[in-house]
């Protein structure tokens, strides 16, 4: 009885963890800017296929997933996910939205991060790049560093 009870609590606790480690992608852009702006954070502005482009799917398994981004996106980002799915519902203002954002920053293919200041201005562009969360983040230090002085 005492194993089933230690085993319960160990699972339990490993899945507050894993709940805890996942990063909080907004959908609204506007709530998302004023958030950036108030915590003086850069905003990310992540444009996706998630369920048909597989560099977007490799991008989140590779980098946005992992312990690494998650711990500094906490700390310096607020993360938009402006999607453009075949299958997965979204509402009209969703889509309307993430059209109006896409040909505001005139993206032309996915993935394409935007990286916006706490003002709301580009500071640039990323999108996949091997090598996990540790080149991705060095990457996005290079264009962000600037941009916060």
């Amino acid at each position: 009885m005492k194993r089933l009870l230690l085993l319960c609590a160990l699972f339990l606790s490993g899945l507050a963890c894993a709940q805890a480690a996942e990063a909080v992608w907004l959908t609204n852009y506007e709530s998302a800017a004023r958030q950036a702006a108030a915590e003086k954070k850069m905003l990310v502005l992540d444009f996706t296929g998630s369920d048909w482009c597989s560099w977007c799917m490799r991008l989140d398994q590779e980098v946005f997933s992992q312990a690494e981004f998650l711990a500094y996106a906490k700390d310096h980002l607020v993360l938009v996910k402006l999607d453009f799915p075949r299958q997965k519902p979204q509402t009209e203002a969703e889509k309307q939205q993430n059209e109006r954002l896409s040909g505001k920053y005139k993206i032309e293919g996915f993935p394409t991060i935007v990286v916006l200041n706490p003002k709301g201005e580009k500071v640039g562009e990323l999108g996949y790049e091997e090598g996990g969360p540790k080149t991705w983040l060095a990457s996005l230090e290079k264009i962000t560093r600037p941009a916060a002085k």
